[in-house]
This record gives C-alpha cells, structure tokens and sequence, in this order.
C-alpha cells in the first residue's frame, strides 16, 4: 500500500509518475566472494545504535568548490559515500527528455581506459558497491567499500575515474537508447503508466517535470549530448559530497577533494525554470482496462517551505496513514469503492506534487471521485481532530529510529541535507518539529497549497 512521502523525513523525493530511469540506474553489487560481501551485510545490519546517538553532522567546502558532509562512526568498518549533482529531468529540453536518466547510467559503461566489463571486474577484486540514481531534481553516484586501506583506496579511484573520464561508448549508447524506446512502448500499452504520464503533464504543463521521455526524445540522443551534459551538470563546484563512515576528518576532507578535483569546473547556480499551477480540469483517457485509474492533485511544496511539517503531520490523517487515514476510511471501508487509496506530498526543489490516488470500478468512478472531493473539502476546512494529530505525531515521532537505523539510510539524509540546503540539525530537530504542529497550521498549511481552482484530475479508462 502506498504511504504518503511526508510521512517520514525521506531524503529523495519520489520521481513525478511520468518519469522513466533509463538502463535501470545498474546498482552493481559484487564482491570476490560471497564471504566478503555476506561480512559487509553483516555489518551494516548493527549500525542502528547510531541513530538513536543523535548525529553529528560537519560540513565544509572543498578546495575544488564541492560542498561536503560528514559524518564520523567507527561502529562498522564501512565507508559509504554519495554525491550529487544538479542533473536531473528538471535541467532537460522537452526535445531530448531521457538524457539526464541515460546520462548517469552511462557513467558506468567505460570510463577511461576501462570498459564496462573491466569496471565491474574491479569492483569484484575489491568487493564494493558502486550505485546511484536520477530523479526530477538530481542525480547521484554512490559507493559502499570496506574502510581498510587497500580497499577503500582502490573504491575511491574507480569511483573518481568513473565520475571525472566517462567515455559515453557509442555502442553502449544504442543499446541503452533500445532498451529505453522498448520500455517506453510498452508502457504505452498499460493504464498505470499512461495514467502517471498524463498526470504529470497536465500539472506541469510545458514545464520539464511534466515531461516524460518518448521514443522520438530517446531517439534524439546523441554522444554527444551526454558529453555536453555530463560537462555543465557534473560539475566540482555544484557537487554535493555526503560521507559516512569509518573515517576520519582529516581522511574524509582527502576523500572529497580526490573525488572532485578532477570534475569540470561549473556545475554551480543551476536554477531550474519556474513552476506555473495548472487550471482546474478533469481529463479522461480511453482505455480499455476493467478498473479506472485515478490521479488527482497539483503542484503544492517546495523542499525547504516552513509549510513542510504541518503538511507533513497533516497528510498522515488525510491519506498517508493507512487504514487510519480519512480516504481510507471513507472511501474503502465505508463504500467499498478502492481497494487503495493514498495521498501524498513529494516536495522537489521547487513545488513538487500532491497527488491522491486510486484504482476502482469504470462504472463507480464519479461515485468515489465524489467521495474524494467531498473528504479533501472537510479535511482543508476543518483540518485533523485532536485525536487524529495526537496519533500521526506518535506515529512519526516513534518511527523515526527506523528510518535512519543503518549507514545507508543516513547517507540519503545526508545528502538531501546538502541538496536541499536544510539545516544540519534537521534530524536531531524533526521530533521537536513533529510535536510543535497544531491543527490550525496544518488548515492553514493545506489552504496555501492545495487550492481547488488548481487540481487537476486524470482518469484512465473512463466511459
């Protein structure tokens, strides 16, 4: 079942419905032997004493203008670092979306003298983990290595080679690009996808975060667009280095600036273009699936909006919580109308969406949109009772150890912590931030940012 994104203080956003990853982001996960890798999952598994620490967070700015930030625990002999970049969807022309997603997957097809195989060999000799992803606002570059010198020495190369000499192979380029034109047809057949596709497009009209990659922009990629790209969006000085682990300061400042210093220059002041809401509509789709898909919402909050946490608590009650939410509820238990029924808030760089979502009957579909207009209406007047807050505080407050029990979980905080430009002390403060919210800021929270003349509705399958 789906939960609302706010409901926790997750580092990475969920992508807009309509975006595609392109060659599945290839997180590659080896070792010499099965010994060494089962020692490093072992190991990550006692690392939830930490959170419940607190975390001390330095930060810094390297010689080469990379921002870093670290933090220091010698619990496991692990080191786990991610920087980001701003290059994600939000950064790409209409005429050639997928190139962000296709950029960051080929970082690992060669990079310098070594090819793909000869990459991921060297990652089997040293048994580290080389990942990362894109998203609407950014995309990242992750290692998990064993702390131990010769190790961790031989990661930290591979890993800058990788990001400061990618050769962008052209016959990796074609295969990719097939791959990506494959998935996108077959996409095109199934109502899920269609559905999340129009969605965004229809709250972010003309807007590269309603954009979705199609087989005429996947087809227009060339070489040289991921060379173009890679050079003013990968940059040292727009970097963002999070680090954790079984190091030092002094180590993780070497760290950082051997990881940047080979960059291109730029990568900085990056401004994505401005949101403009949509117009109130409802647009339906034909189809001929049983069950229609539902998707209603808009664009609502940016990542640091002080409206972050009343929304926050406020969406655990509305949609977010559960079989406890007020859509569950209403239009479940009581009507039978969707077996789920979810909403959430996924704040972006600038405003990200707020969506409520649902599968159901084509012939019940204005019934339960009904039942969803007249919940969001009560819930946007009134706001949670007492009773209603009290419970989705205890909620967040008490589940938040397990959201940051682990290195790996860290290091995404970490790093949106760097990205987004939020305090140091964010983790330490979000209980306090939690507990301060009262049902007039979650009212008034909800009334800035979800306004009725600006949802927008998608149905597929609709009669």
């Amino acid at each position: 079942m789906k939960q609302s994104k706010l409901n926790a203080p997750h580092p990475h956003p969920r992508p807009g419905a309509g975006l595609l990853l392109f060659g599945s982001l290839r997180s590659i996960i080896v070792g010499r032997s099965r010994t060494r890798f089962t020692l490093i999952c072992l190991l990550t598994s006692l690392t939830s004493s930490l959170a419940l620490a607190g975390v001390q967070i330095a930060h810094w700015t390297a010689p080469s203008g990379a921002k870093v930030y670290f933090v220091e625990t010698r619990v496991v002999p692990i080191l786990d670092v991610q920087i980001d970049f701003a290059g994600g969807g939000v950064f790409v022309p209409a005429a050639k979306s997928g190139l962000a997603g296709l950029t960051r997957s080929l970082l690992e097809a060669g990079a310098a003298e070594l090819d793909e195989e000869k990459i991921a060999g060297r990652l089997v000799d040293i048994g580290a983990r080389l990942g990362g992803g894109v998203d609407s606002d950014r995309a990242s570059v992750s290692l998990r290595t064993l702390a131990s010198k010769p190790e961790r020495e031989a990661a930290l190369e591979l890993m800058r080679t990788v990001l400061s000499a990618p050769t962008f192979p052209q016959s990796v380029l074609e295969r990719e690009k097939g791959r990506s034109i494959a998935s996108i047809r077959e996409a095109e057949t199934r109502p899920d996808a269609i559905a999340g596709k129009r969605f965004a497009a229809a709250i972010y009209p003309g807007h590269p975060y309603g954009a979705s990659p199609t087989v005429e922009s996947v087809s227009a990629i060339t070489r040289e667009d991921l060379v173009a790209f890679h050079r003013s969006h990968y940059g040292a000085k727009g970097a963002i280095v999070a680090i954790i682990g079984d190091i030092s300061r002094a180590e993780a400042e070497a760290v950082a600036q051997r990881l940047t210093e080979a960059l291109p220059p730029g990568g900085a002041d990056l401004v994505p273009p401005a949101v403009k809401k949509p117009q109130r509509e409802t647009i339906k789709v034909a189809h001929p699936a049983a069950q229609s898909h539902v998707h209603i919402g808009l664009p609502a909050i940016s990542r640091g909006d002080p409206d972050y946490f009343p929304l926050l608590v406020g969406n655990y009650t509305l949609g977010g919580g559960g079989f406890v939410s007020r859509l569950m509820k209403e239009v479940r238990e009581k009507r039978g109308y969707a077996y789920s029924v979810y909403s959430y808030f996924a704040p972006r760089k600038l405003e990200g969406p707020f969506e409520i979502g649902l599968q159901t009957k084509r012939e019940q579909v204005g019934d339960a949109l009904k039942v969803v207009d007249e919940v969001l209406t009560d819930y946007i007047a009134r706001g949670p009772t007492p009773k209603e807050l009290a419970a989705a505080k205890k909620n967040m407050v008490d589940g938040l150890a397990l959201r940051m029990d682990s290195n790996a979980k860290l290091l995404g905080y970490l790093s949106a912590i760097g990205f987004y430009g939020l305090p140091l002390t964010y983790l330490d403060d979000f209980p306090a931030r939690v507990r301060a919210v009262t049902v007039e800021q979650v009212k008034a929270a909800f009334t800035r940012h979800v306004k009725a003349e600006n949802l927008v509705t998608v149905v597929v399958a609709a009669d």
